[in-house]
C-alpha cells in the first residue's frame, strides 16, 4: 500500500510563480508582500488588522506582551492543547491555570473556567487573586481546536464579568466562525498559525489578528526590535537613517517569501475548506456506517468547523471496554497497526497537564482534569488533505477495520 500521510500541502504553480517574483524583486525579508498577506488574511476573517509573525508561538507571546501579561499573572488555558499554548504564557513569566475541555468538541469548558474562577480567586476592586498565591487573575486563553471555534458567548460572558483579557488561539482554525463572525471577531486578539499541517501555509508562520487599532499598532513595534518605523515604511522615506528604539521588542517578522506563498495559498482558502469539509462529511458517514467503536467530530449548529485535524474519539460502548488506560493501550495497537500498513495517523494533541514539566512545576496528576486526560488517551487523528481521493479515504476505513479485527483476534487468544 503507498503510504497514505497525515497531512499534505496543496500548492501549485502560483506558489512557485510567486516565490520567484519575490526572489526577482530582490526584497526578500518582511516588506510589500508581508503587508499584502496581512490585509488579505484580515479582510477574509472580517478584522481590521492582520499582524504576520514568524509562528503561532512568536504570535501568542506577542499578543501576550502587548496586552500586558506578565509575571505575578494568571492566565487559564484548556489542558487539551498543543504544548506551545501554555509554554506561551511560561515565557512572559505568568503562570498558567489549566482547565478542562468539553469531550464533544475538544474546546475549553466554560463551565470549569467558571469553577476554577471560584475555587481559586476571590474577588477585590481591581480585579480576581488567588488566594494562595496572590496572582491576578489576567484572561483567558480560549483554543479553537483541530477547526473548531470554542463556546465564545460563554467565555465572554465570563469574561466580562471578571475583566478579562480573551486571546483566541486560532492556530488550526482560520476560516472557522460561529454564525457569520469569523475567529477573531471574539477577543482581544487572535493568533493563526500557516505551518504546513494547518489548511493554509507559509512553511512557518504566524498572524495576530485585532480590531484595536493601538493594539495592532503596538504588536507592529514590538515584533520587529522595538523599532518605532518599519524597513518597509524606511524604503519609501529617508532609509539611511536608523528608527528610534525606545522599548525591547523581538524579531518575529515574516519575511516577504513566505508571505508569498501565504497569498497564493490564501487564494485558495474557502475552496480548500469547502474540500475538507467534504471529506470530512465523507469519513464521518463511514465512521457511523462501519466503525462503531469512533466518534466521529462534532459541530454545534451554527458552527462552521475546517477541519485543520479530523479527530476521532474510542468510544468505550463501542468496545466494550470502560477503563481508560485499557483503552488507551488498545488506540495505541490500532495506530501502530494502521502505521505498519501505510496509514499515518496522530493523537489528536496532548494533554499539557501530563508532560513533564507542568506535572512537575505544578503538581498536576493525570486525572485532576479527566476529560483533557481521556482526550490524549483515546483521540485518533485521520489523515486528511485536499487531494486525497475517495479511494485513499476507503482505504483508511477499510485498513482501520482490518487492524481492528487482528487485535480482537489477538485478545482473544
Amino acid at each position: 500500500m503507498n503510504k497514505i500521510p497525515v497531512m499534505k500541502p496543496f500548492f501549485t504553480q502560483e506558489e512557485k510563480d510567486a516565490i520567484h517574483d519575490v526572489l526577482d524583486s530582490g526584497w526578500v525579508a518582511q516588506g510589500p508582500k508581508v503587508a499584502e498577506f496581512e490585509r488579505i488574511i484580515a479582510a477574509h476573517e472580517g478584522v481590521r488588522h492582520g499582524i504576520a509573525t514568524t509562528s503561532c508561538t512568536t504570535a501568542l507571546h506577542l499578543a501576550m506582551v502587548a496586552l500586558g501579561l506578565g509575571e505575578g499573572m494568571d492566565v487559564i488555558a484548556p489542558s487539551f492543547t498543543f504544548v506551545a499554548t501554555v509554554n506561551s504564557i511560561r515565557m512572559t513569566g505568568a503562570t498558567p491555570l489549566l482547565a478542562d475541555i468539553e469531550q464533544a468538541t475538544f474546546n475549553i469548558n466554560p463551565e470549569h473556567v467558571r469553577q476554577l474562577i471560584n475555587i481559586y480567586y476571590v474577588k477585590k476592586e481591581d480585579g480576581l487573586f488567588h488566594k494562595q498565591t496572590g496572582n491576578r487573575l489576567w484572561g483567558i486563553i480560549a483554543v479553537h481546536q483541530f477547526g473548531l471555534c470554542a463556546d465564545m458567548n460563554r467565555i465572554n460572558k465570563i469574561a466580562a464579568e471578571y475583566n478579562l483579557m480573551i486571546i483566541e488561539d486560532a492556530a488550526c482554525a482560520v476560516g472557522a466562525r460561529i454564525g457569520s463572525v469569523y475567529e477573531g471577531g471574539f477577543g482581544h486578539a487572535s493568533c493563526l498559525s500557516f505551518h504546513p499541517r494547518k489548511s493554509i501555509t507559509t512553511g512557518e508562520g504566524g498572524m495576530i489578528l485585532t480590531n484595536d487599532d493601538a493594539l495592532a499598532e503596538r504588536l507592529r513595534t514590538l515584533r520587529s526590535h522595538g523599532a518605532s518605523v518599519s524597513a518597509d515604511q524606511r524604503h519609501t522615506g529617508q532609509g539611511f537613517l536608523l528608527p528610534e528604539f525606545n522599548e525591547i521588542g523581538f524579531n518575529y517578522r515574516m519575511n516577504d517569501i513566505q508571505a508569498a506563498v501565504g497569498i497564493a495559498q490564501a487564494q485558495k482558502l474557502d475552496w480548500l475548506l469547502e474540500e475538507r469539509n467534504r471529506r470530512a462529511s465523507l469519513y464521518t458517514y463511514w465512521i457511523h456506517e462501519k466503525i462503531p467503536f469512533l466518534i466521529p467530530p462534532t459541530v454545534p449548529e451554527g458552527y462552521y468547523h475546517t477541519y485543520q485535524s479530523y479527530v476521532c474519539m474510542i468510544d468505550p460502548k463501542g468496545l466494550g471496554i470502560n477503563d481508560i488506560d485499557a483503552l488507551g493501550d488498545y488506540r495505541n495497537k490500532l495506530l501502530a497497526g494502521l502505521e505498519e500498513l501505510g496509514i499515518s495517523t496522530r493523537q489528536g494533541t496532548h494533554a499539557v497537564h501530563m508532560l513533564g514539566y507542568y506535572k512537575e512545576q505544578y503538581g498536576y496528576t493525570p486525572r485532576d482534569l479527566p476529560v483533557s486526560y481521556t482526550a490524549d488517551r483515546l483521540s485518533i487523528t485521520l489523515p486528511l488533505y485536499v487531494q486525497m481521493t475517495d479511494e485513499d479515504q476507503k482505504a483508511v476505513i477499510t485498513t482501520i477495520l482490518k487492524v481492528a479485527s487482528e487485535i480482537n483476534e489477538m485478545s482473544e487468544r
